[in-house]
């Protein structure tokens, strides 16, 4: 999802000896990874109101404010620190814009689950219970895609968000780790944890 590093490593040196073309190169080359992060973890009822393409933009916009201060002290890799700032603003649109009346603040806050008819969330759910990709079984996979989709929202907020990091952002176990402040063991397990209660609930249903 994100762009091979060794080339945003080039330009971040770059951006060290004070080359603004290498900054507005190394943002611009980002442009695309943010939009399908926004596209997919902002809830679609707020982007009738909201454009991606503002969202996108107001975090560029952040990213370069705030550049500087990330060169002298770079905590995390490049485009973990610049998912930070775009998911900051997600959570800042959810805060903004009701979805509904009748949901709390905490859950207007929640970023926002895959869509049951995107096609990472079949192929997850198919994974899970072990369902091959055919033609014939297309119908059946939507339903389990819906299910599974209703699954994910009923996991603890750390269990939900692992899985999609992981398998949606496609997001490895260490960035995953660094994103979350945990150690490499502590992610993969909770990862784990999370697939396997979704196979529980998934299962559950079936019964």
């Amino acid at each position: 999802m994100w762009p091979e590093t060794e080339q945003t490593h080039e330009l971040l040196q770059a951006a060290r000896g004070g080359d603004r073309e290498a900054v507005n190169r190394l943002l611009e080359r980002h442009r695309d990874a943010l939009r399908r992060l926004v596209q997919m973890r902002l809830d679609p009822k707020i982007q009738r109101r909201v454009d991606v393409s503002d969202v996108v933009q107001d975090t560029l916009l952040d990213a370069n404010r705030r550049l500087e201060a990330y060169l002298q002290n770079p905590a995390m890799p490049f485009h973990l620190w610049l998912r930070s700032i775009a998911r900051d603003r997600i959570i800042d649109s959810h805060r903004r814009h009701r979805v509904s009346g009748k949901r709390s603040v905490d859950r207007e806050q929640r970023l926002a689950v895959p869509q049951a008819d995107d096609r990472s969330t079949m192929d997850l759910a198919a994974q899970i219970r072990d369902m091959e990709r055919t033609p014939a079984a297309e119908a059946t996979m939507r339903e389990l895609a819906r299910r599974f989709q209703a699954a994910l929202e009923e996991l603890e907020e750390n269990d939900r968000e692992v899985v999609i990091m992981r398998h949606f952002e496609q997001l490895s176990n260490q960035e995953v780790a660094a994103a979350l402040g945990l150690t490499q063991p502590a992610a993969s397990m909770r990862y784990l944890r999370a697939l396997r209660r979704l196979r529980e609930m998934l299962g559950e249903e079936s019964a």
